[in-house]
């Protein structure tokens, strides 16, 4: 769906994090909507490097990007001089920010700082320096254990993933008050969708249980997931509020969510609705009590106010539209 109006001929798009699973969802988006539009992907991709946690350290990965027909250049936004080469080579209109690391478990506070905070001042800098309007990722992290519904304004960190993101959004906010840019940050909670495969255990459990069903495995829950809320959200509304702030009503930090809370239990009974299953669940002891967040629900007045976001995606209508790719993912990656 094509969500503005604008041929955006002659004009170029940086996206940061462009292999990973927003940013490739991004550049289709462009590609089939705006046709005209020169896009430029960069991403890390993955390499061997793991953090301390065993994770890897980037989660881009070359299959999110079949298809893709503009640019795509591997580099580091750390490397200040491929920042400047990106300079000097390209006028850019707007840049969409989604690089990041984003394991939430990650141990290394340093780089987690310099990658999310210190190399966005240099992106926006570059954008204030060429006129372009700065989208980037922010994180419904940033809320910690606040209560629901969650609001701007009122935010506890519990990690450092989450502190760097508001420590983004703090620095974007001294920047709306003397850059005549747009700038906005988009607060995303629990997304699911296409394109999330290949970031591994830290992809949703939309598709991970979706995978256990299909393997005839019994899904496997925390005791309580009745009762263990978050605010899911189908990549399409992500994609909807990031084409809208490239024109917002108001430079601002806005929550990208539903609106509303569900269960990680109607997950599953969702996915077994739609994949004719009825597996029995097994329940195992949360490990996690006292340090887990047992309800998310974003705020999302301002957000309907400011960029014109409605959500289309109830948590039903995006596990239907998401499972031909759970099934494609199960016969080609998982089996």
């Amino acid at each position: 769906m094509r969500y503005i109006d604008d041929d955006l001929k002659n004009k170029t798009i940086l996206i940061t994090g462009g292999a990973g699973f927003i940013g490739a969802n991004l550049a289709f988006y462009f590609q089939e909507n705006h046709p005209e539009a020169h896009v430029v992907v960069l991403d890390s991709f993955r390499s061997g490097e793991t953090l301390s946690n065993g994770n890897l350290k980037s989660f881009g990965h070359f299959k999110n990007l079949i298809g893709f027909r503009g640019e795509v250049i591997s580099g580091d936004i750390n490397d200040k001089a491929l920042l400047a080469k990106l300079e000097g080579d390209y006028d850019f209109d707007y840049i969409f920010h989604e690089a990041a690391i984003s394991d939430t478990t990650a141990l290394e506070q340093d780089l987690m700082i310099r990658t999310n905070l210190n190399a966005y001042k240099d992106l926006l800098d570059m954008a204030v320096r060429q006129g372009a309007n700065m989208i980037y990722a922010s994180s419904g992290a940033t809320y910690g254990d606040a209560s629901s519904p969650q609001r701007v304004g009122v935010e506890a960190p519990q990690n450092v993933y989450g502190f760097s993101k508001l420590m983004m959004d703090h620095l974007s906010r001294d920047y709306m008050k003397r850059e005549k840019i747009g700038i906005v940050g988009l607060r995303y909670f629990n997304v699911y969708g296409p394109r999330e495969f290949f970031k591994n255990k830290t992809a949703s459990m939309v598709v991970q249980f979706g995978h256990q069903i299909l393997a005839g495995k019994n899904p496997r829950l925390f005791e309580g997931s009745d009762k263990i809320v978050r605010d899911f959200i189908y990549i399409e509304d992500i994609i909807q509020a990031n084409v809208l702030a490239m024109h917002p009503k108001e430079n601002g930090i806005y929550n990208v969510g539903t609106g509303k809370a569900r269960s990680f239990q109607s997950i599953v009974d969702s996915l077994q609705k739609e994949l004719g299953t009825a597996l029995p669940c097994e329940y195992i002891p949360n490990p996690f009590v006292g340090r887990y967040q047992f309800h998310t629900e974003a705020d999302i007045g301002s957000t309907m106010r400011g960029l014109g976001y409605k959500p289309r995606y109830e948590l039903e209508d995006g596990i239907k539209a998401y499972i031909p790719e759970i099934k494609r993912l199960f016969e080609e990656e998982v089996k």
